[in-house]
């Protein structure tokens, strides 16, 4: 049964209270384009990160690209020091989260200012990003409405105001 967009906007806000500070969800990427972007960090980071090409040395996407599962950002090699810039931002702690399936990926970092991520959170949020990932794997399982609100949905929470 197709998930409905009451289903996906359940799971996202779900994810705002797990991720307080912030999180990125790059859902069915195909080559480097996702079908779905989502982005709650703040936009003083998004601006800083954008402006410096970060994605290109983001160890959290080349994580994503080779491995299936979690990560704690502590626990990734950092050369070109994205993270420590992050922590710069208000985000020391965070984890990314790869879902996959068929030949889809979807890469998801969250972002905490207070402490790591526990077993348990970490359990949480796989469990949401592979429901959220096997919602959306499927366009022509989702309404044309559904697609069209989950584009507007992408744009309004990841450029608040806009």
């Amino acid at each position: 049964m197709p998930a409905t967009q009451l289903e996906i906007s359940e799971i996202l806000g779900s994810l705002n209270k797990q991720a307080p500070t912030g999180y990125a969800l790059g859902l069915h990427i195909e080559y480097t384009t996702p079908r779905f972007m989502f982005q709650t960090y703040s936009k003083a980071w998004l601006d800083h990160y954008s402006s410096r090409g970060l994605i290109m040395s983001d160890p959290m996407v080349a994580w994503g690209f080779e491995h299936v599962g979690s990560s704690r950002w502590s626990d990734l090699e950092d050369p070109a020091g994205v993270m420590t810039q992050a922590a710069e931002f208000g985000m020391p702690y965070g984890v990314v989260i790869t879902a996959v399936s068929d030949d889809s990926r979807s890469i998801c970092g969250f972002a905490k200012a207070d402490s790591e991520f526990s077993d348990a959170e970490i359990a949480q949020l796989e469990a949401d990003i592979t429901r959220l990932h096997d919602f959306t794997a499927d366009q022509a399982l989702l309404t044309p409405e559904t697609i069209v609100q989950l584009k507007k949905l992408s744009i309004m929470v990841t450029h608040p105001g806009s």
